[in-house]
């Protein structure tokens, strides 16, 4: 259930919080053809909150909608970077805000799409990274110790530093492993800690959190035939087009799901049925960890597909949790909400490549 305090915007509109609509889920749950829908009967304008969409020439394995999928609906933070290029959630953060920014100075609604947990909450609850600053020498030993000795023994430290971010990072996401332990030893205190306290910011929006979800079996069914068509509509060749390009396993867009055991493979580390078994699994694996985060999340409204008769069962619910949104944005004085940078304005470029410990890519240990 909606909390009263985001049933509506109050009486004085000039000062209330802007709208926003979030509908997120895990992958293949059928979000992206649903949010095109709901736009359009919305007046919106979609924003992407996928972590590969932002990459042009990685089509296929990020289940991008095409320009006709789209059928008029703007839609941001797609095809804006190239695959060479570093992606996170500070530059997300502050793409993403621009964007709303952007969409409801034409008095248009924002709706933010996708599965990556981190970076919805990133703009929902305004989290501050200005904090974040990092130590080069301590970053590079870290990471060298993990290559000596493996991903595990990293992981213990941090287990041993701070048990709670350990049991939330998978110990082969070494980024986010030397993040902690790098926060930890520069502040002493807990990244977990400092994570929780953000997730407390109040809402920076009048919002609808719309999680879209199926029964756990139909939904891992549908990832394994996405998969297969994936295949078949040529996923090999795109990742054989990327490697051509000088893409190794090491650049942050190549660490997506469907693109790391691809490139394996092509890399000779097992044959091409192995490869596709293990998008599958790790798929799945990744849905159940997107579940995982967003059950911890606060004031999300849940859309159990079992639950409804069809799809225009389930656009109409939509509709009715978000015409208050649309009807207050009219009321809203011109200009009363102006474009403004996010906070991650002010960071420099370094800073922000790494200021989360989240770069980019549907990975296996993401959620």
């Amino acid at each position: 259930m909606v909390p009263e305090e985001n049933a509506g915007f109050p009486a004085d509109a000039g000062k209330a919080k802007p709208p926003l609509i979030v509908l997120t889920g895990p992958t293949a749950a059928g979000k992206t053809a649903l949010s095109v829908r709901l736009a359009k009967a919305l007046g919106g304008e979609i924003i992407s909150a996928d972590s590969m969409q932002v990459y042009r020439h990685m089509d296929i394995g990020s289940a991008k909608i095409s320009p006709a999928g789209q059928d008029g609906v703007p839609h941001h933070l797609i095809d804006i970077l190239e695959p060479e290029e570093a992606f996170n959630v500070v530059r997300f953060q502050k793409l993403a805000k621009e964007a709303v920014s952007d969409i409801l100075s034409r008095r248009r609604l924002p709706i933010l799409v996708g599965g990556t947990g981190f970076y919805i909450q990133s703009v929902l609850y305004d989290v501050d990274f200005t904090e974040t600053r990092e130590d080069a020498g301590f970053r590079t030993a870290m990471e060298e110790l993990a290559r000596r000795e493996g991903p595990e023994a990293l992981h213990e430290r941090l287990r041993a530093a701070d048990p709670e971010a350990a049991a939330r990072i998978h110990a082969n996401n070494v980024k986010r492993v030397v993040r902690a332990l790098e926060y930890h030893e520069r502040t002493g205190e807990k990244i977990s800690e400092h994570n929780e306290t953000q997730r407390r910011n109040p809402a920076a929006y009048r919002f609808r959190y719309f999680v879209l979800t199926d029964d756990r079996a139909r939904l891992y069914a549908r990832i394994d035939r996405r998969v297969d068509e994936m295949m078949e509509d040529g996923l090999l060749e795109e990742v054989r087009a990327l490697q051509k390009r000088g893409l190794r396993a090491d650049a942050v867009s190549m660490q997506g799901l469907g693109y790391k055991e691809l490139l394996a493979f092509l890399d000779g580390a097992y044959d091409l049925e192995r490869a596709v078994y293990l998008i599958k699994r790790n798929t799945r694996h990744f849905a159940k960890r997107q579940l995982t985060w967003f059950k911890r999340e606060k004031d999300v409204i849940w859309v159990d597909r079992s639950r409804f008769a069809d799809e225009e069962e389930i656009l109409r619910f939509l509709i009715g949790r978000s015409e208050e949104l649309l009807r207050r944005i009219d009321e809203v004085p011109e200009g009363a909400w102006q474009k403004a940078p996010g906070r991650a304005d002010g960071l420099p470029e370094e800073s922000q490549q790494e200021a989360s410990g989240q770069t980019a890519g549907r990975r296996e240990e993401n959620g």
